[in-house]
């Protein structure tokens, strides 16, 4: 499921705001190891 809402963020349908508190963590270093950490602030 983190890989989904990583998916939608970067489409930028979502923000990590809206993820679920309990896989944001997971999003967040899914875009990280993407090298995409200003979708994941």
């Amino acid at each position: 499921m983190a890989v989904v809402y990583a998916t939608l963020i970067i489409k930028g349908k979502k923000t990590i705001e809206q993820v679920p508190g309990l896989i944001r963590e997971q999003v967040r270093e899914i875009l990280l190891d993407m090298d995409l950490p200003e979708l994941a602030e």
